[in-house]
Protein backbone atom coordinates (compact mmCIF):
# COMPACT_ATOMS: atom_id res chain seq x y z
CA UNK A 1 0.00 0.00 0.00
CA UNK A 2 1.49 3.33 -1.01
CA UNK A 3 2.19 5.79 2.24
CA UNK A 4 0.10 8.39 0.88
CA UNK A 5 -2.91 5.91 0.62
CA UNK A 6 -4.29 7.14 3.88
CA UNK A 7 -4.03 10.50 3.16
CA UNK A 8 -5.78 9.71 -0.18
CA UNK A 9 -8.35 7.97 1.18
CA UNK A 10 -8.73 10.02 4.17
CA UNK A 11 -9.60 13.42 1.77
CA UNK A 12 -11.54 11.47 -0.85
CA UNK A 13 -14.08 11.20 2.14
CA UNK A 14 -13.71 14.38 2.58
CA UNK A 15 -14.94 15.86 -0.48
CA UNK A 16 -17.88 12.99 -0.83
CA UNK A 17 -19.20 14.69 2.52
CA UNK A 18 -22.06 16.59 2.02
CA UNK A 19 -22.00 20.56 1.54
CA UNK A 20 -23.51 22.16 4.58
CA UNK A 21 -25.74 25.04 3.96
CA UNK A 22 -26.50 28.24 6.25
CA UNK A 23 -29.10 28.12 8.28
CA UNK A 24 -30.59 30.88 6.24
CA UNK A 25 -30.18 28.93 2.74
CA UNK A 26 -31.77 25.57 4.28
CA UNK A 27 -34.71 27.37 6.80
CA UNK A 28 -38.22 27.61 5.38
CA UNK A 29 -39.22 30.90 6.93
CA UNK A 30 -40.89 33.58 5.40
CA UNK A 31 -42.64 37.01 7.22
CA UNK A 32 -45.94 39.24 7.01
CA UNK A 33 -46.11 42.57 8.63
CA UNK A 34 -49.40 42.99 10.51
CA UNK A 35 -51.37 46.20 10.75
CA UNK A 36 -51.54 46.81 14.41
CA UNK A 37 -53.18 50.49 14.63
CA UNK A 38 -52.23 54.21 13.60
CA UNK A 39 -50.81 56.85 16.07
CA UNK A 40 -51.46 60.55 15.29
CA UNK A 41 -49.06 62.79 16.88
CA UNK A 42 -50.35 66.76 17.77
CA UNK A 43 -46.59 67.44 18.53
CA UNK A 44 -43.89 65.06 18.04
CA UNK A 45 -41.48 67.61 20.63
CA UNK A 46 -41.31 64.55 22.96
CA UNK A 47 -39.34 62.44 20.80
CA UNK A 48 -36.26 64.80 21.21
CA UNK A 49 -34.45 65.70 24.36
CA UNK A 50 -33.31 68.52 21.88
CA UNK A 51 -35.97 70.04 20.93
CA UNK A 52 -35.50 68.64 17.11
CA UNK A 53 -39.12 68.08 16.70
CA UNK A 54 -40.99 70.39 18.69
CA UNK A 55 -44.57 71.33 17.15
CA UNK A 56 -44.34 69.06 14.35
CA UNK A 57 -47.13 66.83 13.89
CA UNK A 58 -46.93 63.23 12.40
CA UNK A 59 -48.42 60.17 11.69
CA UNK A 60 -47.37 56.63 12.62
CA UNK A 61 -48.04 53.47 12.00
CA UNK A 62 -47.95 50.27 14.50
CA UNK A 63 -46.39 46.95 13.04
CA UNK A 64 -46.51 43.88 14.33
CA UNK A 65 -44.67 41.45 12.37
CA UNK A 66 -45.45 37.92 12.06
CA UNK A 67 -42.69 34.91 11.25
CA UNK A 68 -42.97 31.39 10.28
CA UNK A 69 -39.88 28.91 10.79
CA UNK A 70 -41.24 26.19 9.44
CA UNK A 71 -44.26 24.97 11.28
CA UNK A 72 -43.27 27.21 14.72
CA UNK A 73 -44.78 30.75 14.81
CA UNK A 74 -43.35 33.67 16.33
CA UNK A 75 -45.44 37.45 16.69
CA UNK A 76 -43.00 40.01 17.17
CA UNK A 77 -44.73 42.96 19.06
CA UNK A 78 -48.59 42.60 19.73
CA UNK A 79 -49.49 46.74 19.16
CA UNK A 80 -52.19 48.72 20.12
CA UNK A 81 -55.01 47.31 22.20
CA UNK A 82 -57.71 45.22 20.12
CA UNK A 83 -60.28 47.36 22.23
CA UNK A 84 -59.53 50.92 20.24
CA UNK A 85 -61.17 49.10 17.15
CA UNK A 86 -63.68 51.30 15.58
CA UNK A 87 -63.05 54.06 17.77
CA UNK A 88 -59.71 56.72 18.62
CA UNK A 89 -58.53 57.75 22.10
CA UNK A 90 -56.38 60.40 22.79
CA UNK A 91 -53.46 60.52 25.67
CA UNK A 92 -51.46 63.95 25.83
CA UNK A 93 -49.79 64.25 22.00
CA UNK A 94 -51.30 60.59 21.33
CA UNK A 95 -54.50 59.70 19.38
CA UNK A 96 -54.41 55.92 18.73
CA UNK A 97 -57.04 54.31 16.42
CA UNK A 98 -57.14 50.32 15.01
CA UNK A 99 -58.66 49.14 12.23
CA UNK A 100 -58.30 45.59 12.09
CA UNK A 101 -56.67 43.38 14.96
CA UNK A 102 -54.36 40.75 15.19
CA UNK A 103 -56.71 37.55 15.27
CA UNK A 104 -58.96 38.91 12.71
CA UNK A 105 -55.47 39.32 10.23
CA UNK A 106 -54.26 35.74 11.41
CA UNK A 107 -57.63 34.56 10.41
CA UNK A 108 -56.86 35.87 6.97
CA UNK A 109 -53.95 33.39 6.94
CA UNK A 110 -55.94 30.38 8.26
CA UNK A 111 -54.01 30.83 11.58
CA UNK A 112 -55.76 30.87 15.16
CA UNK A 113 -54.12 32.40 18.33
CA UNK A 114 -53.09 28.97 19.17
CA UNK A 115 -51.07 28.67 16.28
CA UNK A 116 -48.50 31.09 17.73
CA UNK A 117 -45.85 29.22 20.04
CA UNK A 118 -44.07 32.71 21.00
CA UNK A 119 -44.81 36.19 21.41
CA UNK A 120 -41.49 38.12 21.28
CA UNK A 121 -42.10 41.99 22.72
CA UNK A 122 -39.75 44.68 21.94
CA UNK A 123 -40.43 46.66 25.00
CA UNK A 124 -43.55 46.98 27.45
CA UNK A 125 -44.82 49.58 26.22
CA UNK A 126 -48.77 50.07 25.69
CA UNK A 127 -48.63 50.69 22.25
CA UNK A 128 -46.65 47.27 22.00
CA UNK A 129 -48.40 44.80 24.04
CA UNK A 130 -51.84 45.44 23.57
CA UNK A 131 -53.00 42.74 22.12
CA UNK A 132 -50.54 40.03 23.73
CA UNK A 133 -53.30 38.36 26.46
CA UNK A 134 -55.12 37.36 23.27
CA UNK A 135 -52.07 34.71 23.12
CA UNK A 136 -52.30 32.77 26.39
CA UNK A 137 -50.72 30.03 25.86
CA UNK A 138 -47.45 31.50 23.96
CA UNK A 139 -44.36 31.83 25.54
CA UNK A 140 -43.55 35.58 26.26
CA UNK A 141 -40.13 36.23 25.09
CA UNK A 142 -39.15 39.80 26.76
CA UNK A 143 -35.60 41.86 27.71
CA UNK A 144 -34.54 40.96 31.27
CA UNK A 145 -34.85 44.55 32.26
CA UNK A 146 -38.15 45.02 31.11
CA UNK A 147 -39.67 42.19 33.03
CA UNK A 148 -38.27 43.94 36.46
CA UNK A 149 -39.60 47.00 35.38
CA UNK A 150 -43.10 45.40 34.67
CA UNK A 151 -42.99 43.72 38.31
CA UNK A 152 -41.09 46.78 39.74
CA UNK A 153 -43.36 49.28 38.36
CA UNK A 154 -46.82 47.47 38.64
CA UNK A 155 -48.77 49.67 36.24
CA UNK A 156 -52.80 48.24 36.48
CA UNK A 157 -52.65 48.49 32.64
CA UNK A 158 -49.20 47.02 31.69
CA UNK A 159 -49.73 44.34 33.93
CA UNK A 160 -53.17 43.70 32.43
CA UNK A 161 -52.39 43.89 28.79
CA UNK A 162 -49.21 41.06 30.20
CA UNK A 163 -51.86 38.55 32.18
CA UNK A 164 -51.37 35.67 31.45
CA UNK A 165 -47.57 35.83 32.39
CA UNK A 166 -47.35 38.60 35.10
CA UNK A 167 -50.95 38.62 36.29
CA UNK A 168 -52.13 37.41 39.87
CA UNK A 169 -52.98 33.24 38.55
CA UNK A 170 -50.16 34.07 35.52
CA UNK A 171 -49.21 30.76 34.45
CA UNK A 172 -47.31 31.46 31.10
CA UNK A 173 -44.24 30.58 30.31
CA UNK A 174 -41.67 33.23 30.39
CA UNK A 175 -38.49 33.68 28.99
CA UNK A 176 -36.35 36.62 30.07
CA UNK A 177 -33.31 37.65 27.98
CA UNK A 178 -30.66 40.02 29.10
CA UNK A 179 -28.83 39.69 25.95
CA UNK A 180 -29.13 38.71 22.73
CA UNK A 181 -31.31 35.42 22.03
CA UNK A 182 -31.49 33.15 19.33
CA UNK A 183 -35.15 32.28 19.05
CA UNK A 184 -35.79 29.19 16.82
CA UNK A 185 -32.00 27.78 17.36
CA UNK A 186 -30.84 27.99 14.33
CA UNK A 187 -29.62 31.90 13.77
CA UNK A 188 -32.30 32.52 11.65
CA UNK A 189 -34.45 35.33 13.94
CA UNK A 190 -31.98 36.70 16.81
CA UNK A 191 -33.81 39.58 19.63
CA UNK A 192 -30.56 41.91 20.16
CA UNK A 193 -29.82 43.79 22.92
CA UNK A 194 -30.96 47.90 22.44
CA UNK A 195 -31.39 48.89 25.70
CA UNK A 196 -31.89 52.79 26.46
CA UNK A 197 -35.85 52.94 25.20
CA UNK A 198 -36.62 51.04 28.15
CA UNK A 199 -34.20 48.98 29.67
CA UNK A 200 -35.04 45.66 28.46
CA UNK A 201 -35.39 46.70 24.82
CA UNK A 202 -34.86 44.39 21.86
CA UNK A 203 -34.69 44.44 18.65
CA UNK A 204 -35.22 42.09 15.62
CA UNK A 205 -32.89 40.33 12.66
CA UNK A 206 -34.47 38.30 10.33
CA UNK A 207 -32.08 36.42 8.08
CA UNK A 208 -34.85 35.77 4.91
CA UNK A 209 -33.83 32.90 2.40
CA UNK A 210 -34.55 34.82 -0.85
CA UNK A 211 -34.92 38.27 0.21
CA UNK A 212 -31.77 38.76 2.79
CA UNK A 213 -31.31 40.38 6.25
CA UNK A 214 -34.39 42.58 8.09
CA UNK A 215 -33.80 44.66 10.96
CA UNK A 216 -36.91 45.11 12.69
CA UNK A 217 -36.47 48.58 15.35
CA UNK A 218 -39.25 48.05 17.78
CA UNK A 219 -38.92 51.84 19.61
CA UNK A 220 -34.69 52.15 18.98
CA UNK A 221 -35.83 54.51 16.20
CA UNK A 222 -39.69 56.11 15.47
CA UNK A 223 -39.11 57.68 12.21
CA UNK A 224 -36.57 58.21 9.88
CA UNK A 225 -35.10 61.16 10.72
CA UNK A 226 -34.36 59.99 14.30
CA UNK A 227 -31.54 57.94 12.31
CA UNK A 228 -30.41 60.80 11.01
CA UNK A 229 -30.00 62.98 13.56
CA UNK A 230 -30.28 60.82 16.41
CA UNK A 231 -33.39 62.12 18.34
CA UNK A 232 -33.50 60.57 21.69
CA UNK A 233 -37.01 61.03 23.06
CA UNK A 234 -37.45 62.35 26.41
CA UNK A 235 -39.15 59.59 27.60
CA UNK A 236 -36.30 57.00 27.33
CA UNK A 237 -35.00 55.07 30.08
CA UNK A 238 -31.26 55.91 29.49
CA UNK A 239 -29.80 58.22 27.23
CA UNK A 240 -26.21 57.14 27.10
CA UNK A 241 -27.38 53.52 26.59
CA UNK A 242 -29.61 54.75 23.63
CA UNK A 243 -26.61 56.35 21.78
CA UNK A 244 -24.66 53.02 22.44
CA UNK A 245 -27.69 51.09 21.11
CA UNK A 246 -27.58 53.28 17.65
CA UNK A 247 -24.34 52.64 17.20
CA UNK A 248 -24.53 49.23 17.32
CA UNK A 249 -28.01 49.00 15.25
CA UNK A 250 -26.34 50.95 13.00
CA UNK A 251 -23.07 48.98 12.70
CA UNK A 252 -24.54 45.48 12.54
CA UNK A 253 -27.14 46.52 10.01
CA UNK A 254 -24.04 47.81 7.49
CA UNK A 255 -22.30 44.44 8.81
CA UNK A 256 -25.12 42.33 7.63
CA UNK A 257 -26.09 44.31 4.52
CA UNK A 258 -29.71 44.52 5.97
CA UNK A 259 -32.76 46.50 5.07
CA UNK A 260 -33.73 48.31 8.30
CA UNK A 261 -37.82 48.92 8.91
CA UNK A 262 -38.42 50.95 11.17
CA UNK A 263 -41.69 49.75 13.09
CA UNK A 264 -43.31 53.60 13.49
CA UNK A 265 -42.53 54.85 10.05
CA UNK A 266 -45.22 54.00 7.57
CA UNK A 267 -42.59 55.32 4.75
CA UNK A 268 -41.27 51.92 5.47
CA UNK A 269 -44.56 49.36 5.18
CA UNK A 270 -43.36 48.88 1.32
CA UNK A 271 -40.01 47.68 2.25
CA UNK A 272 -42.16 44.35 3.12
CA UNK A 273 -44.75 42.94 0.48
CA UNK A 274 -48.44 44.19 1.23
CA UNK A 275 -50.68 41.48 3.47
CA UNK A 276 -51.16 38.69 3.07
CA UNK A 277 -48.32 38.54 0.88
CA UNK A 278 -45.66 37.32 2.67
CA UNK A 279 -41.38 38.26 2.83
CA UNK A 280 -39.20 35.06 2.16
Amino acid sequence: MSPHSGVLAAFAAVLAMPVAVSAQEAADIEMWRLDCGTLELSDTGPFSDTHLYDGQPRRLTDSCYLIRNGTRYLLWDTGLSGALKGTRETRGVFTSSVDRTIVEQLGDLGLAPEDVAMVGISHYHNDHIGQAADFPHAELLIGAGDAEAVIANGREETIAQLAPWFGADADGKVTRIAGDHDVFGDGTVRMIATHGHTPGHKALVVELPRMGTYMLTGDLYHFEEQIENEGVPTFNTDRADTLASFHRFNQMADSLDATVVVQHEPRHIERLPAFPESAN
